[in-house]
C-alpha cells in the first residue's frame, strides 16, 4: 500500500516538472523569465525540467523541442476529476472498503506510470536532437543535481534521526 500511495503521490509532480518546457522556451533562462513573480512554493506553479539549463539551442534544435514537447501536452491527465470523486466516495464510505480503494489507487499508477513512460521517450527523443558538447554540459548537470538531492537526503536522514533520539 505504501508503495501505491507513493506512486500516487509523487508521480503527479514529476509530471509537472517533466511538462515544465514550454513549446516557446529556448533555454532554462527562458523558463525563469516566463515564470518570474510566480509563486513558488509549489513544484506545479514553477515547474522545472533540468535537462536543458545552460545549454544554447539551435533554431531547428528548438523547433524539434518544440514539436516533441507539443506532443505530449496533448495527452490527458492521469488522474480525473472522477477518480478522485470516486478516492473520496470510498474514503467517507460508512464501512472503507480497503480493496476498492486500491484497485482505484492502482488504475490511477498504471494511467500515471504510463504517461511517464511517454515522456521518458520524449526526454529521450530531446537529450538524442543534443549535440555531444550539449549532451556534455546537459550530463555535468545532472550530476551536480544529483550530488545535491543527495546532500540533502543525508541531512534530512541525519535531522531525523535527531528527532527520533531527542524524543526518547
Amino acid at each position: 500500500m505504501r508503495k501505491v500511495t507513493a506512486v500516487v503521490a509523487v508521480l503527479p509532480l514529476m509530471v509537472s516538472c517533466t511538462t515544465a518546457l514550454a513549446a516557446n522556451a529556448t533555454t532554462s533562462d527562458d523558463i525563469h523569465q516566463q515564470h518570474r513573480g510566480m509563486t513558488t512554493g509549489s513544484m506545479t506553479q514553477f515547474p522545472r525540467n533540468h535537462m536543458l539549463d545552460g545549454i544554447e539551442l539551435t533554431e531547428t534544435q528548438r523547433q524539434r523541442m518544440r514539436d516533441l514537447m507539443q506532443q505530449t501536452r496533448q495527452e490527458p491527465a492521469s488522474v480525473s476529476v472522477n477518480d478522485l470523486e470516486t478516492l473520496h466516495q470510498i474514503m467517507t464510505a460508512d464501512q472503507f472498503n480497503e480493496a476498492a480503494y486500491r484497485a482505484e489507487l492502482e488504475k490511477i499508477a498504471r494511467a500515471e506510470v504510463a504517461r511517464q513512460l511517454e515522456f521518458a521517450r520524449v526526454r529521450h527523443q530531446m537529450y538524442q536532437q543534443l549535440t555531444p558538447e550539449q549532451r556534455a554540459v546537459s550530463d555535468r548537470n545532472h550530476q551536480q543535481r544529483m550530488e545535491t538531492l543527495r546532500t540533502l537526503n543525508e541531512r534530512q536522514q541525519v535531522t531525523s534521526l535527531q528527532a527520533v533520539s531527542s524524543n526518547q
